[in-house]
């Protein structure tokens, strides 16, 4: 079959098209025949060999999580799904035996797999799976706003609807609105929850995307500072909650933008992994923060149900064929683009 992989770590030159191995589906497996897949920052740490991600070759490695396709094969044991079947896949995989997965905790799984980094992934025309991270879709949903959904909105409502407990007449404060995180943020705080929304971003263009993905206010943090503006939009009582998936550069400015009380979720910290937090607000203000990566295989059903539904709508900015993964990585790297990118196949 035909894959973008690597066999050493680097820039996008690294990345290889060519053949590779198909892979089957064993028992309790699902084979897929991979129709788009979405690019994440984990597919380009993996490629550089960044944040603890390094590793050695040969066997050469297959990057890509997120993807959506159909169902080509099924193998033993696989009762729900069919050949055929149009799907979405979680691309976290859980041992479903250690004490967290027997909880229903499975986004603690201490054996978790992600593809795409520690095993082969979906920058190929075919996958296999385990059936149970496969999730059926609507015929009206698209294979791309599919694909762009679950390292988006798997955090984001494993954050705002377990963690954080957002509600309808809170606000939300939602970090770099213009990044596959941000648009999900926006459209699950508006559209699944009814909240108050304040994004940032860093230009014009980029929001007005954003206010008409649903934010009430969008704050241009090039031109304006972002806990003064929240305070004045706010009435000086700051927000009831913040979605940070960017780190370091904003922690200190969002964190103060909390009001007494307010809960922090971070998902991610692309802007750096160090920062400074201030403990006296953290305790005479009773904040709490919560670190979040990815969700529950249940939080996945509760989303595909929203995606099904047309609830939610994931933003896509650009699609690339496969074979030309290494322009979509140099655009991602570029931060020029709103929502998410994607690779397509026939």
């Amino acid at each position: 079959m035909q894959a973008v992989y690597i066999e050493a770590h680097g820039g996008p030159e690294v990345l290889t098209y060519g053949e590779r191995p198909e892979p089957q589906a064993l028992a309790g497996e699902v084979k897929i025949r991979v129709k788009a897949t979405a690019l994440n920052r984990l597919d380009l740490y993996t490629r550089d060999g960044g944040r603890g991600l390094e590793r050695e070759f040969p066997p050469p490695l297959i990057l890509g999580g997120d993807c959506a396709g159909e169902i080509m094969e099924c193998g033993d044991g696989v009762a729900v799904l069919k050949p055929g079947d149009r799907v979405v896949v979680n691309p976290r995989l859980s041992c479903l035996q250690c004490a967290p997965c027997l909880a229903g905790q499975d986004d603690q799984c201490r054996r978790s797999r992600f593809l795409g980094s520690a095993i082969d992934g979906s920058y190929a025309e075919y996958i296999a799976i385990p059936a149970a991270n496969a999730h059926p879709l609507a015929d009206g949903v698209t294979f791309e706003q599919a694909a762009a959904v679950p390292t988006t909105y798997l955090p984001v409502w494993n954050m705002l609807v377990r963690r954080l407990q957002l509600k309808p007449w809170q606000t939300v404060l939602v970090l770099s609105a213009s990044a596959g995180v941000g648009t999900a943020a926006i459209q699950m705080a508006k559209d699944v929850i009814g909240a108050r929304v304040i994004a940032t971003t860093s230009s014009p263009e980029k929001a007005a995307k954003a206010a008409a993905l649903g934010a009430d206010v969008v704050i241009n943090y090039k031109d304006e500072d972002i806990r003064e503006r929240v305070r004045e939009i706010t009435g000086g009582a700051g927000v009831d909650c913040v979605v940070d998936h960017v780190g370091a550069d904003f922690f200190a400015a969002a964190f103060s933008s909390l009001r007494t009380g307010g809960r922090y979720g971070i998902c991610g910290a692309t802007t750096g992994l160090r920062t400074e937090l201030h403990l006296g607000q953290l305790f005479s203000q009773q904040k709490e923060i919560y670190g979040v990566f990815m969700g529950t295989k249940e939080d996945m059903r509760e989303i595909v149900e929203m995606l099904n539904r047309g609830v939610v709508k994931p933003s896509v900015d650009r699609t690339f064929p496969l074979a030309e993964a290494a322009a979509a990585h140099q655009a991602m790297e570029e931060t020029s683009f709103f929502g998410k990118l994607i690779l397509t196949q026939e």
